[in-house]
């Protein structure tokens, strides 16, 4: 019988052997992945090099056919031509997206503003109304203390009889007053504590523009497009500019050796003119007014008009005569100015 038992008894197992095979196993699969994590980062950046690449040879085969145009005596003017041209598209972009975000950024500020100073009316109102409470407070507080001081007083100076008759009464009074004491100090740093409390209340955030206020930003900035586009109408040197912006060099000729100098002198004067006239927010507010007379939108929640409801130009003198002529430009999308509509 002992034989048999030796011969079924079971063995331990070896189980330090098998944690040693669990761990190589998961070793292994990490391994696995973090392999697999190096291949794909490998491959993503092999990508990244191939466009970088074809990014270059771009930029070498616009250099090459540039350096070609500027080598062609024929070509060479126009070239200075259409990057001035293309130089002016950019400025009267930069103009239209500098206009609109400070636009933007005063309406936001001014309705910001308003909300502030709501809530730090209420935030007075109620500072107030808790130190009302404190002072009054306090001084039911003074008046405890100078009642405790008067039967401290009524204590100390009792004759012997008195004292005996009514001394245990007195001490209880003045314990009585001393706890309504301490109870009010308590109640006073709870209210310290309350007017603390309201007095570091956070402002509420900074509120987004509602439809109503960005339709009204679009459209001072769909007049102030229509004043740029007025500005550079004359010799189209606004349609030159939007052609440029929108081709390659050497897609357009403008001409000869004197028609180009012609017409960069022309662009000069032009750019110079434009610049030393700053006083039109009048005009500006006025043209707004009529472009939001005739704008349609799609839907109630729009702020970005139909186009072709917002293609009449409107040029206004000084005199405030007004003159209208057909032109989309938001539609057409001149100087960019789709991309700073407020949305």
């Amino acid at each position: 019988m002992a034989s048999l038992t030796g011969i079924f008894k079971t063995e331990p197992e070896p189980t330090e052997d098998a944690d040693k095979l669990v761990d190589l196993f998961r070793n292994r699969s990490e391994l696995k992945k973090e392999f697999a994590a190096l291949r794909d980062e490998k491959y993503q950046l092999q990508d990244r090099i191939k466009e970088r690449q074809g990014a270059i040879e771009r930029v070498q085969q616009k250099l090459g056919h540039l350096e070609a145009l500027l080598l062609d005596p024929e070509w060479m003017h126009n070239v200075v031509v259409f990057y001035q041209l293309k130089r002016l598209a950019t400025h009267c972009e930069n103009k239209v997206a500098r206009f609109a975000e400070q636009l933007k950024q005063q309406r936001e500020d001014k309705i910001h503003g308003k909300v502030l100073a709501t809530w730090k009316a209420q935030i007075d109102k109620e500072a107030e109304k808790v130190e009302r409470r404190i002072g009054e407070h306090r001084m039911r507080l003074q008046l405890l203390e100078d009642q405790l001081q008067a039967e401290r007083h009524k204590l100390t100076t009792m004759g012997g009889i008195s004292k005996m008759l009514h001394g245990r009464s007195q001490e209880t009074a003045v314990d009585e007053i001393e706890a309504s004491i301490a109870e009010a100090q308590g109640q006073e740093q709870a209210l310290l504590l309350e007017l603390d409390g309201v007095r570091n209340t956070s402002p509420p955030d900074h509120e987004g523009l509602d439809p109503a206020a960005k339709r009204s930003i679009n459209f001072m900035v769909l007049s102030f497009a229509q004043q740029l586009y007025l500005d550079y109408k004359e010799d189209d040197l606004v349609g030159l500019a939007k052609e440029a912006a929108e081709k390659s060099v050497g897609a357009v000729n403008y001409g000869g050796k004197t028609d180009c100098d012609e017409l960069l002198e022309i662009l000069a004067r032009r750019r110079e003119e434009v610049d030393q006239v700053d006083d039109f927010a009048g005009i500006l507010q006025k043209r707004a007014k009529l472009i939001a007379k005739h704008a349609v939108f799609r839907n109630d929640d729009d702020v970005v008009p139909v186009p072709g409801t917002v293609a009449t130009v409107y040029d206004i003198d000084r005199n405030g005569v007004v003159r209208q002529s057909d032109a989309n430009l938001l539609g057409e999308n001149f100087f960019a100015v789709a991309k700073a509509l407020s949305r």
